[in-house]
């Protein structure tokens, strides 16, 4: 990076639009050098790790319901937005409480980036069909911005660092051999940073981060495939030379590109590590010591998001750094300190509750029973020689979700019990608890006994991917699952292995689809509704978003 000598400095990444709420907001950038960054008025000093530089503008004193259109100036130039882009102008929209509140979300997204000439095996964009954000973009830029959502939930897989994009991987091969391990994957921190430059320096899609709030929470690829799903997982990874590097990369990356930005001013506030963060020369070796930390889940960080648009209370649940999975007998997708914030968070008095979680709660029957037989088989419920076969299994096809970790599992039952029963504050008119990760799109309605009597609407919105796809041989395992068959045998299985049943019930009312897909919670009141769009090739040649489904969920 460039040091700070005077020259006029620029944009490497943003700005990103972050937390807004009724009267603050804070917008991330990142530049090529030390720098002053101003937006409206307000100014902050960038902060450096490891030559890299990073801003974060809180902006205060707004006013509720309020359209601010904003510059990005770096040491008094102005450098956003750019003067030829075709998508307007970049605009801050404060809440406005006693307005109606929109909610997009979903997951999984490889960045849509011509393919390098010089690998034959590599990936073709056309494979993977319209980016969603993209389209999103696209379609906001003609829309009136009263319609625009109050905020994007991006739930997991930002980026793919097991599986990087041409540009990524001709960064790679400027810096190191990749014929020898980790090859074309992510190896530390400035391969990350590549990483998320090739994910967001789409300009449709820097133009969207700039224009709609976020909320990010990471998935496995993240960081690596599977990653923290079992003991057996993690004894392995550890023991690769790549791996530390690699997790305390991931971990220091994501503290500065995703969380740092979950944070409220208030929180900024309270944040010891952002303190000292900003104090250093060079933050490189606390953010270090923090990944290190997190990586060994001393519970020293939180990475869970509590929100409220108004009336609506959403929650993010970390489903990857808080596990507990060393003892196959005793896992938890998250530890109990953790599950804790999580129930208190999301009781109290508001119209509507969001659970956000990357990995889905609630799969069709015949997945959800056959990922519970597996964790019995890998606890030892038909004896150790299964064990090693049980792993080998759930590696292969993923058994990781809710499903697979029984006692979570039946804590969120719980949760959702006494929330629609009323045992933690007054009913809410919904529960909706979206997911990601597993690349097909659906709606399941849940059926619990309190939610009959206090009228709250329970459901499961799962969207995933943006862009990407599910492989052949994966739809296809998963239609003979989900068979009537299938079912049958999982179920079976399940039960001999001692898994209990479900003390809910539910079933997919709408989908599978396996487009790529951006859903909307959009809430007015006690009313709630929900709209799948999926992508499609736009008349003009760019990317749009078409409905899918539309639904109301009370």
């Amino acid at each position: 990076m460039s040091p700070d000598d005077g020259g006029v400095p620029g944009l490497v990444l943003g700005p990103l639009l972050r937390y807004v709420s009724e009267t603050e907001a804070t917008i991330w950038v990142e530049t090529d050098r030390r720098c002053d960054v101003e937006v409206l008025g307000h100014t902050a000093r960038t902060f450096e790790v490891a030559g890299h530089h990073y801003g974060l503008v809180v902006v205060t004193g707004l006013r509720p319901g309020t359209e601010y259109p904003y510059q990005v100036m770096l040491n008094e130039a102005v450098c956003w937005p750019e003067p030829d882009s075709v998508l307007g102008p970049s605009v801050l929209r404060t809440l406005d409480p006693g307005g109606s509140h929109r909610l997009v979300f979903g997951s999984c997204r490889v960045a849509e980036l011509p393919p390098p000439r010089r690998r034959a095996r590599a990936r073709r964009a056309g494979e993977y069909g319209p980016d969603a954000l993209v389209a999103l973009a696209y379609g906001l830029a003609v829309k009136p911005r009263g319609s625009w959502p109050d905020s994007m939930l991006l739930i997991g897989d930002q980026v793919y660092a097991d599986e990087p994009g041409p540009a990524t991987r001709r960064f790679i091969e400027d810096r190191r051999d990749p014929s020898v391990p980790p090859g074309y994957e992510v190896a530390g921190f400035e391969e990350y940073c590549a990483l998320y430059r090739e994910a967001w320096s789409v300009p449709a899609v820097r133009w969207l981060l700039s224009v709609v709030p976020t909320i990010m929470v990471f998935d496995d690829h993240d960081v690596h495939d599977d990653w923290n799903t079992s003991a057996a997982w993690r004894r392995e990874f550890r023991a690769k030379p790549w791996w530390q590097p690699r997790i305390t990369g991931g971990y220091l990356s994501y503290w500065i590109y995703q969380h740092l930005g979950n944070l409220s001013p208030a929180g900024l506030g309270k944040d010891d590590l952002w303190r000292q963060v900003q104090e250093l020369d060079d933050a490189a070796p606390v953010l270090r010591d923090m990944a290190l930390r997190a990586d060994a889940q001393t519970g020293s960080m939180r990475w869970g998001v509590r929100r409220d648009f108004g009336k609506v209370r959403v929650v993010v649940i970390d489903t990857r750094g808080r596990r507990v999975v060393d003892d196959d007998r005793h896992r938890l997708m998250i530890d109990e300190t953790e599950w804790q914030w999580v129930t208190e968070s999301s009781a109290g008095d508001f119209d509507h509750l969001v659970l956000a979680t990357s990995l889905p709660l609630l799969l069709p029957h015949g997945i959800h029973f056959l990922e519970a037989w597996n964790e019995a088989l890998c606890a030892g419920a038909w004896g150790n020689r299964f064990r090693s076969a049980g792993e080998r299994l759930r590696q292969a096809v993923d058994l990781e979700h809710w499903a697979a970790f029984g006692t979570s599992f039946a804590a969120f039952e719980k949760l959702l019990s006494d929330l629609a029963g009323g045992s933690s504050g007054p009913p809410p008119a919904s529960i909706t608890v979206i997911s990601g990760d597993i690349h097909h799109n659906y709606l399941a309605a849940v059926d619990l006994p309190g939610a009959a009597v206090s009228g709250t609407a329970v459901q499961q919105a799962v969207c995933s991917p943006i862009h990407n796809l599910l492989p052949e041989r994966l739809r296809l395992g998963r239609r003979l699952v989900t068979s009537r068959a299938g079912e049958f045998i999982t179920t079976a299985a399940a039960r001999l292995a001692g898994v209990r049943a479900p003390r809910i019930r539910w079933r997919i009312t709408d989908g599978p689809w396996f487009s790529n897909m951006l859903t909307e919670l959009s809430y007015d009141g006690r009313q709630a509704r929900i709209r799948f769009d999926r992508t499609v090739p736009g008349a003009s040649g760019t990317a749009a978003l078409e409905p899918a489904c539309e639904a109301e969920l009370t």
